[in-house]
């Protein structure tokens, strides 16, 4: 019994110190960024605010950064062997210029965190009377970017492989071997301010050295940069420190960056997370970004297409709106509505908006002109020529070239006198106002000149002129006021309506204006809602008083050329007898 205890005894023993020894040899970390600050710095090695590692940032400067516990590299109980072991970084150097840089930077394997004076060019691992001493058990991958002669440096732009000092004893300019040919290499320069990522790997079983480069995009390469045939196992002691080292010189200001670190003892350093390391610091003017060089000149030439057809348009739509001027407007001197006042009054001319359409299309025109608009419109020029049939017959009027405006509650300003004789009414002669009530008086000449088909005045050589009005009075005094209507009609009329027309007729021309009817009241009379009044001998003596005899008119009022038309046609003149006034 108690031999079987002692053997338990013992396998136990055994089996703790086996553990001990595996988790002895398995060693490793992994930071992808340095947001908790958990290396060791020293002199001017700061860690930034979005968990950069700088060792350096300025001139006359070293720096180092060390993993604070130590890391077993032998077994216990066989420290002539050194494990193998791998781990990667991404470094950046930042010159203020991009053709100089200053010292470069270490990854190093050291047996203490105690490190002696140096100067710039020893990168921090040693001095002058240390370097190249087997006691020193110094492990280093050194990126340079300074060529010194005392070293047998190749370049100013290598990386090295240092074995107790920094005389390399492999080296090679900086770049990378594309994955698809061994053969072809690539250069890259160390201090360009881009980020790059470093992989070295020692394998205990082959005592062998890689170190490979490449740019932080590219993956690692198939083939090493460095390849080194070398026993660690006199260099590295059982225990010791991991970290980076860096200087600067007095003339040039460089910053040394590490953006992630991962390293492994017995295996192969875990893969850092590319994608969130932090960023390093924007250095220089800020470049301009892909979407504003390429989406800039997009946006101009689309304004510069957007403006030049604003202008074509524009310049298209004022000769559309553009105002002619005729020949009398220019003689005369009255205004009329400019098109685009036209245009945008009638909603593009929608023929739902027509005025004056249907059989009393003339009166309900004149009535919404009067009294439904916003504005009070005079037309000036009613008559018969200005009446429009569409191809229905629908009479609409038109020509609104001498036409006014003014706000309802006003009084209409004295102006020219303008029109056509027979058409004007008699206070418009008189005071030169051109009011509702004389266009109604004109629309009473348009309705006796349609009913009877006779001009307002016919000039009679040897005779006194005929009014039309007065001969259509002269036969209402007679009791037989349809005989006045046009013979062509035959007998293709109703008596009624002639008559109720004829009556109106003599109402709108009396030569009173404020007893002329409105021409809301017209339409009323002519659509048979509302009863015509009788009309007394006093309303018709009235009307006989609107009509002077023809050659009682001061002609010297009228132009000439107004008057040498023929005689069948009306006279259409403007005179100059009053003030003028503004539309």
């Amino acid at each position: 019994m108690l031999c079987k205890l002692v053997i338990l005894v013992v396998i136990l023993v055994v089996l703790v110190q086996f553990n001990t020894t595996v988790s002895s040899q398995e060693s490793g970390f992994i930071f992808n960024g340095f947001p908790y600050k958990n290396l060791t710095l020293e002199n001017a090695a700061i860690f930034t605010p979005n968990g950069l590692l700088k060792l350096s940032g300025g001139n006359k400067q070293h720096s180092h950064a060390i993993y604070p516990n130590q890391i077993n590299f032998k077994n216990l109980h066989n420290s002539s062997s050194v494990f193998s072991f791998s781990t990667t970084f991404v470094f950046a150097i930042v010159s203020e210029y991009s053709k100089l840089s200053s010292q470069g930077m270490t990854f190093f394997i050291v047996p203490t965190k105690a490190f002696v004076p140096a100067r710039p060019e020893y990168l921090g691992l040693s001095n002058e009377t240390t370097t190249a001493n087997a006691t020193n058990h110094i492990f280093a991958v050194e990126l340079d970017t300074v060529q010194n002669e005392k070293f047998d440096d190749i370049d100013g732009n290598h990386v090295g492989i240092d074995i107790n000092g920094l005389k390399s004893k492999i080296s090679q300019s900086a770049g990378y071997y594309r994955d698809n040919s061994t053969s072809k290499f690539l250069n890259l320069s160390l201090y360009s301010g881009l980020p790059m990522q470093v992989w070295v790997e020692y394998s205990a079983s082959k005592k062998q050295v890689n170190v490979t480069l490449a740019p932080l995009d590219k993956g690692k390469p198939r083939k090493p940069l460095l390849s080194l045939d070398y026993d660690l196992d006199p260099v590295i002691n059982e225990e010791m420190y991991v970290g980076f080292s860096c200087t600067t010189g007095s003339r040039l200001v460089t910053s040394h960056y590490v953006l992630g670190w991962s390293f492994m003892v017995n295996g192969m350093a875990t893969e850092l997370d590319l994608l969130n390391l932090p960023k390093l610091p924007r250095i220089g003017p800020k470049k301009k970004s892909k979407s504003l060089t390429t989406g800039l000149p997009l946006i101009l030439v689309t304004m510069f297409l957007m403006t030049t057809s604003g202008v074509v348009y524009y310049i298209r739509r004022k000769k559309k709106f553009a105002e002619v001027l005729e020949d009398w407007e220019l003689e005369y001197g009255p205004h009329r509505f400019k098109y685009k006042e036209l245009y945008v009054a009638t909603k593009g001319f929608k023929d739902k908006d027509l005025l004056g359409k249907g059989g009393f299309g003339v009166a309900a025109g004149l009535s919404y002109l009067h009294q439904e608009w916003e504005q009070v419109v005079i037309h000036r020029d009613v008559k018969a020529s200005n009446v429009l049939l569409d191809n229905q017959l629908n009479g609409r009027l038109g020509d609104f070239g001498l036409a006014r405006l003014y706000d309802h509650g006003t009084d209409p300003q004295t102006t020219h006198v303008v029109g056509t004789i027979g058409y004007l009414a008699p206070e418009h002669n008189r005071t030169g106002k051109a009011t509702t009530s004389t266009d109604v008086y004109s629309f009473g000449v348009f309705l006796l000149e349609v009913t009877c088909g006779k001009r307002p005045i016919h000039v009679r050589h040897g005779a006194d002129n005929l009014i039309l009005a007065d001969w259509v009075c002269s036969y209402w005094n007679g009791g037989d006021i349809v005989a006045t209507v046009d013979p062509k009609l035959g007998p293709y009329y109703v008596k009624e309506e002639a008559e109720l027309v004829l009556k109106l007729g003599l109402m709108c021309c009396n030569s009173e204006a404020l007893a002329r009817p409105k021409m809301r009241q017209v339409v009323q009379y002519l659509e048979g809602h509302a009863l015509l009044p009788e009309l007394s001998s006093i309303v018709i003596s009235s009307v006989g008083l609107a009509f002077e005899p023809f050659s009682s008119i001061d002609m010297s009022n009228y132009s000439s050329s107004s008057l040498s038309k023929p005689s069948s046609q009306p006279y259409s003149v403007t005179a100059d007898s009053f003030s003028c006034g503004g539309r």
